[in-house]
Formats: structure tokens, sequence, C-alpha cells
């Protein structure tokens, strides 16, 4: 073996996204749609769809978080295509770290933000978090039929 990855760091499948909760998924979406061009149609519909929930706010903290990584990263954040099935080793850190942040586990958060940012920059990565999982527990609690926008 010559020691070489076949699948870069962070890619590797570690899971499924059928196996976390509606938070932690929706952070793994977000991550994916933030790495989308703007224009992408999964992006726009995802707007669309959440318009009035939190759907705006979750992807901005989260592509907040992305750009704290991107900066500060330890190595390139990885994630897997939008269909994909698949929870990639990154995306399951970084659902982690919301579920953690929004259940007020700060200590835990930032051991697993450690992980993707410098230490010095951890606290910024699980605050960021933290908006991220309030505006997606918002989303998980809000009824697809809910109304949008005023109703009178």
């Amino acid at each position: 073996m010559d020691g070489g990855l076949t699948t870069p760091r962070g890619g590797a499948a570690v899971g499924s996204l059928d196996e976390l909760d509606a938070v932690e998924a929706g952070a793994v979406l977000c991550l994916r749609l933030w790495c989308q061009p703007v224009d992408a149609p999964d992006r726009a519909a995802f707007l669309a769809d959440t318009a009035g929930s939190g759907g705006r706010a979750a992807l901005g903290a989260i592509g907040a978080l992305c750009e704290l990584c991107l900066t500060y990263g330890r190595r390139p954040l990885m994630r897997h295509a939008m269909g994909c099935r698949c929870l990639g080793a990154d995306e399951a850190c970084v659902a982690r770290i919301v579920e953690a942040a929004l259940a007020g586990e700060r200590d835990d958060a930032m051991l697993m933000a450690a992980l993707l940012v410098r230490a010095d920059m951890a606290p910024a990565a699980v605050a960021l978090a933290e908006q991220a999982g309030v505006a997606l527990a918002r989303l998980a609690v809000t009824p697809a039929d809910a109304p949008r926008g005023p109703l009178h």
C-alpha cells in the first residue's frame, strides 16, 4: 500500500442521511446547497419552499460557517452531491456541531468544531452553528402547508 487516499479526507461515507434527525439533515442539505452556484435550481427551490420559515437564515448561517471553514479550516471542507444519500465525514461533523450547539452542549460542539477549524476559531464556528440550529429547528416544526407571507 502506498499510503495514498482514494477518498479525500472528510469525504468518506460514514453513514446515511436517513439516520439523521431533521435539524442534522437540514444542516447537511444547507451545506450542500451553499456549495452550489447561487442561481442553482435546487437552491432557489429550497429558498422558495422555506420562505418565511427560516430557510434563508439557516442557509446564511451554514454559509457563514462554510466561509469560516474555508478561511480557517484545517483542510478543504468536503461534501457529497445534492442527490447522494451518503453522509460524508465532514457533513456528519457539521451536522453534529449544529445539533450540539442547538442543544446547549457547547463543550461538545467546540471539540467537534476544532476538528474542522483552528482551535481559536472554534467559538465562532459554534456561534454560527447555533444560529443555523435555531433556524433549522424552526423549519423542522413548520408545517409544509403553513401560510406564507401576510394573511391580510
